[in-house]
């Protein structure tokens, strides 16, 4: 075994500064490694694997390695087992890599083992997507759920750490607001983490507040959701001219905006974007972020984007199903909707619209299909609502015509003194004609 020259050894254990990460001037060099172990297939573990070389490159890093092994169940101590440990910290030495990331969730002792023998910082998964939501969260609400998030994560790491943690640098797994807490001991990190639960707590019932009072306007809510990168973000721009930042990055939103939106049959809707969902999406994150996500679980409706050029979108549809069922959203009423049309191929596009009964296709980038969507979203809100039934006087016009705007008139029978109408509304709009109000249906 052959020990690290001094001067990679040095150079490797140079943390990069905020500046030169955050102004691009440096960017870490990555060795990657997956197994395929907790995947169905090879073929499954590869997609993931190049999946970690996306969120790699999205939190600041360059892979130049990719290795994957072969396996059924992880090593206590290196995950991957001492000799390939061996092999692939020769190859890290090799490339001259400044950090090691796996495919997977590690183990405290199996990170500071793994640290030990590569003589570089060792990060996860998790860790790896705790890093990238540092770097995007902007608002107050999406920074304490970030950090509370990297607490929760690094707590069980403080053990044998000390010194690491107490380096303030900005690689990978050493981003975001928790920096400052790293000197501390497990007490007051404990402490920290309390109050940005009750910070939590505060910020959740506004945002609750927020969403009584939209519902209170009687106004449908449509909640845009699918996997990061889907193009939510450029989907809503394009109908309500949002100016939400759009990157070709994952994870490029995290705090959601809500706008108003005008269907061709007159509706108005509340259409919101929404974090996006990823496979194996740490279970800390979907904690801290619960109230967040709570936008979509109180949806009338969620859009559902899918890459229609991804070459798996079963494995994209499936990994937002697994997150909405773990926050409850998944008897959510759904639209399916393909978007990236102008990228994919004509007949893959076919397959998929006739394997889907009653999903659209449109391209959020080009506005080709957009018509086609709004038409789907506003038949998917009215058949929705529920009908009921009004009496209503012939001298009370306004109220008739207050029905046709806020849902869909369905009959108009003539009666001796009023009108006879029978309307499909959504169940908070229906309250406000209860006086006129016959037996539903």
């Amino acid at each position: 075994m052959t020990e690290p020259s001094r001067t990679h050894q040095s150079r490797q254990r140079r943390r990069l500064t905020a500046t030169e990460v955050d102004l691009g001037r440096v960017r870490q060099r990555a060795l990657l490694i997956g197994t395929t172990y907790g995947t169905a297939t090879v073929e499954e573990a590869e997609a993931s694997l190049v999946e970690l070389a996306l969120l790699a490159d999205t939190a600041g890093a360059e892979p130049v390695h990719a290795e994957l092994q072969r396996r059924r169940t992880p090593d206590p101590a290196t995950y991957i087992g001492k000799g390939k440990a061996e092999e692939m910290r020769a190859t890290a030495q090799a490339l001259d890599v400044d950090v090691v990331i796996f495919d997977d969730e590690l183990t405290p002792a199996q990170q500071r083992n793994l640290e030990k023998m590569f003589a570089v910082d060792v990060v996860d998964r998790v860790a790896l997507i705790l890093d990238i939501f540092a770097q995007h969260a902007t608002s107050q609400e999406g920074a304490v759920q970030v950090e509370l998030a990297q607490l929760r994560y690094r707590l069980p790491r403080l053990r044998g750490r000390g010194l690491q943690l107490s380096q303030q640098g900005a690689g990978i797994g050493t981003r975001g607001p928790g920096e400052t807490q790293l000197e501390v001991d497990r007490r007051r990190l404990l402490r920290r983490m309390q109050k940005l639960e009750r910070d939590l707590v505060g910020l959740a019932a506004t945002r609750a507040t927020q969403r009584k009072a939209r519902k209170r306007r009687d106004i449908p809510h449509v909640a845009l959701v699918g996997y990061t990168n889907a193009g939510k973000s450029t989907l809503l721009n394009r109908l309500t001219h949002a100016g939400v930042l759009v990157q070709n990055q994952l994870f490029s939103t995290l705090d959601p905006t809500v706008r108003r939106l005008h269907l061709p049959g007159g509706e108005t809707v509340l259409l919101s974007d929404t974090v996006g969902f990823v496979r194996r999406l740490p279970h800390q994150l979907v904690e801290a972020f619960r109230s967040t996500l709570e936008e979509v679980v109180d949806a009338d409706l969620l859009v559902h984007l899918v890459d229609a050029s991804s070459s798996d979108v079963e494995a994209l549809i499936q990994a937002v199903n697994t997150v909405l069922r773990e926050i409850d959203a998944d008897e959510v009423p759904r639209l399916l909707v393909w978007n990236k049309s102008d990228l994919a191929d004509d007949d893959a596009l076919k397959f998929l619209l006739n394997a889907y009964p009653g999903s659209v296709a449109i391209s959020a980038a080009t506005g080709a299909g957009l018509p086609d969507l709004l038409a789907a979203v506003g038949d998917r809100l009215r058949a929705l609502a529920r009908i009921s039934e009004f009496v209503v006087p012939y001298e009370r016009g306004d109220v008739l015509a207050a029905l046709h705007r806020a849902g869909e008139v369905l009959v108009e029978v003539h009666g001796e003194g009023a009108m006879r109408v029978r309307a499909r509304l959504p169940e908070a709009v229906a309250g406000r004609f209860s006086e006129y109000a016959s037996t539903p249906d």
